[in-house]
C-alpha cells in the first residue's frame, strides 16, 4: 500500500478508536450522573455497533488499497482491524 493511503487508513482506524471511546464515556457519564438508564445502554451499543462497522470498513479499504497496487492476496492475509479496547 502506498504511504499516503496507509496513513489515510491508520489515521481512520485511530479516529473511530477515539469516537468509540467517546461515546462509551458519554454512556458512563449518563449511568453516574442520573441520566436516562435506556439512553445510556442505547449509546453504549452504538458505540459497540460503530466500532463492528469500523472494523468492516477499514478492512475493505485495505482490500481495496492493496488491490489498486496490484496485491490482492496480500490484503486478504492482513488481518482485521480491531478497535476493541
Amino acid at each position: 500500500m502506498s504511504n499516503e493511503v496507509r496513513q489515510l487508513i491508520d489515521e481512520i482506524g485511530s479516529e473511530m478508536e477515539r469516537l468509540h471511546a467517546a461515546l462509551e464515556r458519554r454512556a458512563d457519564e449518563l449511568l453516574t450522573t442520573g441520566g436516562d438508564p435506556e439512553t445510556a445502554t442505547k449509546l453504549a451499543k452504538g458505540a459497540d455497533a460503530m466500532r463492528d462497522s469500523g472494523n468492516l470498513y477499514l478492512t475493505w479499504a485495505r482490500h481495496y488499497a492493496a488491490l489498486s497496487e496490484g496485491t490482492a492476496g496480500a490484503a486478504d492475509e492482513e488481518d482485521e482491524a480491531d478497535f476493541s479496547p
